[in-house]
């Protein structure tokens, strides 16, 4: 469908929720010189604007029905009185807005102008309350014209110089209040025979960048780059401009002006609204066609360091190696680098400074999709940057680098920010000259070199990782597993204290573990004051059974038991141990180690109790697990995908010592060391 041809409906409380009183809503103002076309254009948007998510205003109208006396009773009053109604009617249209969940589209002047004298009618409220000026940049001399020909109403006559000097005060002044107060600033294209199609293109841009958050966006790009790679197991993410290459192509596309240097040097610095208006300068600079034209261009002067090349090209041979580019510069210049040497369907870009790619890219944004490589999809990350824009992505990854170029053209803040990047939050980097003969940063023992052919580096980038099953569960980095291990482990306890360490151990993972896998259930209770109440335990307790795997097993069982106090409780020295009516008319089967080592046993156990009930839930609580018997491909991994089994376990442990004689965790437990 054209978003553009999209008819009026009416507004429906499904198609825009009422905002929180705290939500700053959608507010975009259309200012120009008058007779520039502003209710002309209020009035086409009107007819193609969806209803249900934009309201329109003349902000006079507004002002007329709020003042007594209307307009005309306005135009009287003293200037202090005047701006106290403009200041009422935009915080009118603002409440409006909160309420209806809409986004509004207002007519507003800035300035008013005789004889090269301006007087400025905006209100602090103003500065507040809008989210986007789009500012019709209509030519003086169709201007003029335009104001003559006005028959609808009579227009003070101003010569062309006039109102040149007129609409240059206000862009200069709106643009410099846009960024100190945050508001994007557009200037609409200055031919009018596009200037609706780009008016709407401007308006909805700045809806969906108020209604639907840019990460939501940059995730959906991430989602659509993963797509049918199931086997990644490393992805790269590495940053484009002075990193794989030493051009940066903003520069290049901008040529000798440079806005950009301005924007981010300005009051915004480098968050989303600047990057935002970034993508504003970039659609005002050309249209489609000429951007195009221009990215082409602009990489057909860059050139990719031949080191990357090498480097991506072993990654189009792997299927589990993955990378990608992250940039704030412009998406498509890379895309047509990448494309020229062969390697687009390898590397894929992320990034945005047109309205079209739907998204911008922060440096907030590069390491939330780190993170979200990491945490969503298990996946080992090793990020490339040469910014310190960058840093929060580095520090993020698993493994960082820092590429190091020419003197002259690397960012002078980096020595400094990585320093303390390294020595007061901890993050471990090592740096890539580019090209391998200018001098390194910081020192050597601080900022170790490699090259991107170090075998040691392509090793940690190829070599192909064991996977923990996604159903094993475990605490080993908590600060409370590490508690409660220590008594396990100390060779001192034993006997009754170690199964008391034991039991707590059960406690906590009957608390952490099996309230999340199976869930929990309301119950009535009666309160201490009297009344009665609902209280929680674990979902299907009284149809659980708690097997203790002897002997090991039991001291662990019971301080599950403990959480569980409904379930039944069951010792089993072998898988026949398990009888029918242990499991019979129950939900849950709980079997209960102190350690998993191989897992041989435990599949015996697992397979005994699907045998005797095809349909009840199994799930396993071991104090320790060997981490080899928990990963994809290992026998126990395959019987747990078999049976639908989940394992739950205070730590994982890469140790495969097996305890005998005095080590032995049974005879630790029950002090029959001497007897081993």
């Amino acid at each position: 469908m054209d978003p553009f041809k999209s008819s009026p409906q009416p507004a429906t409380p499904e198609s825009s929720p009422k905002l929180r009183a705290d939500t700053k809503p959608a507010v975009i103002g259309l200012y120009g010189l008058p007779g520039s076309g502003k209710s002309f254009l209020l009035k086409e948007l009107r007819k193609r604007l969806n209803h249900g998510e934009y309201e329109f205003y003349e902000g006079s109208a507004m002002i007329s029905s709020l003042v007594p006396g209307g307009l005309d009773g306005f135009q009287k009053l003293d200037d202090s009185t005047a701006n106290h109604w403009r200041a009422q009617a935009i915080d009118r249209i603002a409440h409006n807005c909160r309420q209806s969940g809409k986004t509004a589209i207002v007519t507003g002047h800035f300035m008013f102008g005789c004889e090269g004298h301006y007087k400025a009618v905006y209100t602090p409220n103003d500065m507040a309350t809008y989210t986007h000026i789009i500012y019709l940049n209509m030519p003086a001399k169709t201007l003029h014209e335009q104001r003559q020909k006005d028959t609808n109403r009579k227009r003070q006559y101003l010569p062309m110089l006039d109102l040149e000097a007129w609409k240059r005060t206000e862009v200069d002044e709106l643009s410099r209040l846009c960024q100190e107060h945050g508001i994007l600033f557009s200037r609409l294209a200055e031919q009018p025979d596009n200037q609706l199609l780009t008016a709407l293109r401007l308006i909805q841009f700045s809806h969906r960048v108020r209604t639907v958050p840019n990460m939501a966006r940059v995730d959906a790009r991430v989602s659509e780059i993963l797509f049918g790679q199931n086997n990644l197991q490393t992805m790269v993410v590495v940053d484009a401009d002075k990193t794989i290459s030493t051009e940066d192509t903003g520069k290049t596309f901008w040529d000798v002006q440079a806005p950009l240097g301005k924007l981010f040097g300005g009051p915004l610095g480098y968050s989303e609204a600047a990057f935002l208006q970034a993508v504003l300068l970039y659609e005002e600079a050309a249209n489609e066609e000429e951007f195009e034209g221009l990215c082409d261009s602009v990489a057909f002067r860059t050139e990719i360091h031949a080191e990357f090349k090498a480097l991506f090209r072993m990654m189009a041979t792997q299927d589990h190696v993955g990378v990608v580019v992250v940039t704030c510069g412009i998406r498509r210049v890379w895309e047509k680098v990448l494309e020229r040497e062969g390697l687009s369907q390898t590397v894929k870009v992320i990034g945005g400074t047109r309205i079209s790619d739907d998204m911008v890219v922060t440096a907030e944004v590069k390491a939330r999709i780190v993170s979200r490589l990491q945490r969503e999809e298990k996946l080992r990350v090793l990020a490339i940057s040469d910014s310190p824009l960058d840093l929060p992505m580095l520090e993020t990854a698993d493994e960082a680098i820092v590429v190091t170029g020419e003197e002259q053209n690397r960012s002078s803040s980096m020595d400094k920010a990585l320093l303390e990047a390294i020595q007061t939050r901890g993050l471990k980097a090592r740096q890539v000259l580019l090209p391998s003969n200018v001098s390194p940063r910081l020192t050597d023992a601080v900022l170790a070199q490699i090259r991107l052919s170090d075998k040691e580096l392509l090793d940690s980038v190829f070599s192909r990782r064991r996977r923990l099953h996604p159903h094993v569960w475990h605490a080993t980095d908590r600060n409370a597993a590490k508690l409660l291990m220590s008594p396990t482990r100390d060779a001192s306890v034993a006997g009754p204290m170690l199964r008391k360490a034991h039991a707590n151990v059960g406690l906590y993972l009957a608390w952490e573990f099996l309230s999340e896998v199976l869930g929990v259930e309301e119950y009535a209770m009666r309160h201490v004051q009297g009344h009665h109440v609902m209280g929680h335990r674990v979902r299907h307790e009284r149809e659980t059974t708690i097997v203790a795997l002897m002997r090991g097993g039991e001291p662990l069982a019971l301080g599950l038991n403990e959480a569980l106090p409904l379930a039944m409780f069951v010792h089993a020295a072998s898988p026949d141990d398990i009888r029918k009516d242990h499991v019979e008319k129950q939900k849950t089967v709980v079997l209960v180690d102190s350690v998993i080592n191989s897992g041989t046993t435990l599949i015996e156990f697992i397979e005994r109790t699907r045998k005797l009930c095809k349909d009840i839930r199994i799930v396993v609580v071991a104090g320790v697990v060997q981490t080899d018997a928990v990963m994809q491909g290992h026998a126990l991994v395959s019987v747990m995908e078999e049976h639908g089994v989940h394992i739950g376990a205070l730590r994982l442990s890469e140790n495969k010592f097996t305890g005998f004689r005095g080590t032995d965790t049974g005879h630790r437990l029950f002090n029959t060391t001497r007897m081993a």
